[in-house]
C-alpha cells in the first residue's frame, strides 16, 4: 500500500453541505420573519461562496466573514441587523445538520478495512463542522478531526498541513493522500504543501485552475478501485 494516512475533505465530498445550508438558511429566515426565502436565498449562497474564496485568498478574516455575511444578506433586502447575532443563530441551527453522501458510510468503513487510518481535514467553524460530524454518524471513523479554525490557518495553505503533519503520529508526507472535490482549496493545498491529491469530482467539472491533482476519481467506487491499484 503506497498510502498510509488519508486526509478527507468534508464538505461536497463526504458531507452534503448545499442541503445542511438549505435547511439552516430556512430556519433561521423564518425565525426572522422573512417571507420570500427563496430570493433571500438566491443572493446569499453565490455570496457567501464568494467570501469563502476571498478567505482563502486572505482578502477578508474569517471573523469578518462569519460577522458580517448576515448583515449584508439583509442589507441587500434594505434591512439592517446584527450579523453577530444572526451569525450564532445561523451556527446553531448549522450545527444541528448531518446530511451526508449516500455511500460515504460505506467507504470509510472499506477504507478502513483495507489498513488506512482516516483523518478530516476541513476549513470551518469548529461547533459546526464538530456539530455536524457528530449528526452524521461519521465521526467515529477519523482518527482525529483538524479544523482549519483550530489550527488558526486553512486551506490551501502549506501550513495547515504541517500542522496536521505534526499531530498526526508517525506522519510522513509521502505516505498521505488528500482527497477532496476542491481545487482550490484541497488540491491546490496538497500542492502546496507537497503531498499527493485525489480530486473527488463527481460533476466531471473542467479543471480551469492552477491545481494539479494527483489522480481524479468520480464515484466512491472509482475511489476505492484506484486506492486498490496503488
Amino acid at each position: 500500500m503506497t498510502y498510509k494516512f488519508i486526509l478527507f475533505d468534508l464538505d461536497h465530498t463526504l458531507l452534503d453541505f448545499d442541503t445542511a445550508e438549505d435547511v439552516a438558511l430556512t430556519q433561521l429566515l423564518k425565525e426572522e420573519g422573512v417571507v420570500d426565502i427563496r430570493a433571500y436565498k438566491d443572493y446569499y449562497v453565490p455570496m457567501n461562496k464568494t467570501l469563502w474564496k476571498d478567505l482563502e485568498q486572505k482578502k477578508i478574516t474569517k471573523q469578518e466573514l462569519v460577522n458580517t455575511r448576515f448583515s449584508k444578506l439583509f442589507a441587500h433586502f434594505g434591512i439592517e441587523k446584527d450579523g453577530v447575532y444572526l451569525a450564532e443563530r445561523y451556527q446553531f441551527y448549522l450545527a444541528q445538520q448531518g446530511q451526508g453522501f449516500s455511500g460515504a458510510m460505506e467507504l470509510l468503513d472499506s477504507l478502513i478495512d483495507r489498513g488506512y487510518e482516516l483523518y478530516a481535514a476541513t476549513n470551518g467553524i469548529t461547533t459546526i463542522q464538530t456539530g455536524r460530524l457528530a449528526q452524521s454518524g461519521l465521526a467515529p471513523y477519523f482518527n482525529q478531526v483538524f479544523i482549519s479554525e483550530q489550527l488558526q490557518t486553512q486551506k490551501p495553505d502549506a501550513l495547515f498541513y504541517e500542522k496536521i503533519g505534526a499531530l498526526i503520529p508517525n506522519f510522513y508526507k509521502n505516505h498521505a493522500l488528500m482527497i477532496g472535490d476542491s481545487l482550490s482549496a484541497d488540491i491546490q493545498g496538497g500542492n502546496n504543501a507537497g503531498i499527493d491529491t485525489v480530486w473527488y469530482n463527481p460533476h466531471h467539472l473542467e479543471n480551469k485552475t492552477q491545481a494539479h491533482p494527483t489522480y481524479e476519481v468520480d464515484s466512491y467506487q472509482a475511489l476505492l478501485e484506484l486506492l486498490d491499484k496503488l
